[in-house]
């Protein structure tokens, strides 16, 4: 009886280390898992969210463009993931710029005339009829004076990028068409409020008023106003021909979109990481052209079926530009002489 007692419990305490044997295996399981886990995150890496923010519509040129920068930069890397937010969803062109300063926002591209309240020097770029056209604009923005211009936004906590396209600015009124000089005088004009546009619509004889741009439609609807100014896609787009009359391709004013990226956020990238988003930024600017022209002429096609479009002679253009002289000059100094001197010598240049 004895024996067996013992070798029963003999029986008992080797099932007893073979249990221990195979809770030891088993409890290797979980710390596997874990340590493959630790692994993957460290072979993926961080992904960084790049929110992009602008304030046009959906489908506008600008909107289209930004698309095809988040698709360069999640196609060239796995570091990036890029978010469009496009009609002002997370702030206006200025307060997008102040986030971007703060390390808030990581990128947005407003136009240059926002920028003014940053950067003096960018006033250069409201200046009335002085460049001429399309080509000169590449030549000017792509060159020494364009990469001069982008450096200047380093001492504002920015960094800037690349040049996209606004494009040129028209008139469009309810009083009469305008095809000369004299035409405009007494029309009220919407105009953003930067100092330089309201000097030059007041120098050509009309009555510049300031409006919000989400305000512009109801001010024309209600005849508040007579007339505006815009690219002819935001025009089209905005559906201003419901409430105008009379269209004049007076090309006033070029200014252009500026690709801005928040220097703190630019810091904490890699050398490699910078250049994949700069080289997106250059060709997706080089893409905003290319789709701003052909959607600059769709939206001209559109609006001529709509209203009635005055096309303005190169002479009556010259009386234009001779009317706005005074205006650079006033201007010239708290932009800063210099930098206005040499952009128009670079235009005549390029000219």
């Amino acid at each position: 009886m004895k024996v067996k007692k013992s070798l029963f419990w003999l029986g008992m305490l080797f099932i007893l280390v073979l249990a221990a044997c195979g809770g030891n295996d088993s409890s290797t399981e979980p710390a596997n898992n874990e340590a493959q886990a630790v692994e993957a995150v460290e072979s993926s890496g961080d992904v960084k969210t790049l929110r992009l923010s602008i304030g046009v519509n959906e489908g506008h040129p600008q909107e289209i463009a930004a698309q095809k920068f988040k698709e360069l930069v999640e196609e060239r890397s796995e570091d990036f993931k890029v978010e469009v937010y496009h009609s002002g969803q997370i702030a206006d062109d200025r307060t997008a710029t102040e986030m971007l300063q703060l390390g808030s926002l990581e990128i947005t591209i407003p136009s240059t005339s926002p920028v003014v309240n940053f950067v003096p020097e960018y006033g250069v770029f409201d200046l009335p009829f002085t460049i001429p056209n399309a080509e000169v604009a590449d030549k000017v923005l792509d060159g020494p004076f364009g990469d001069k211009m982008l450096g200047l936004l380093e001492s504002q906590n920015i960094v800037g990028l690349a040049w996209w396209e606004n494009g040129f600015r028209q008139l469009t009124n309810n009083e009469r068409p305008v095809a000369t000089l004299e035409d405009v005088k007494g029309l009220s004009v919407r105009t953003m409020e930067n100092e330089i546009h309201i000097d030059a619509w007041a120098a050509l004889g009309a009555n510049p008023t300031p409006i919000a741009f989400t305000e512009l439609f109801a001010a024309l609807q209600q005849g508040t106003i007579d007339g505006q100014e815009n690219p002819y896609p935001n025009i089209e787009m905005s559906r201003f021909y419901e409430v105008q009359n009379y269209m004049s391709n007076t090309n006033h004013v070029y200014t252009p979109f500026v690709f801005l990226m928040s220097k703190p956020v630019w810091e904490e990238m890699t050398e490699e990481q910078q250049t994949l988003i700069r080289e997106a930024a250059v060709e997706a600017g080089q893409y905003n052209r290319e789709v701003n022209r052909q959607g600059d002429q769709e939206s001209l096609d559109k609006l001529k079926e709509e209203l009635e479009f005055t096309e303005i002679s190169p002479e009556e253009i010259q009386r234009f530009r001779d009317a706005v002289a005074p205006v650079i000059e006033k201007h010239a100094d708290a932009i800063g002489r210099e930098i206005v001197e040499e952009y128009l010598a670079e235009i005549e240049n390029q000219s």
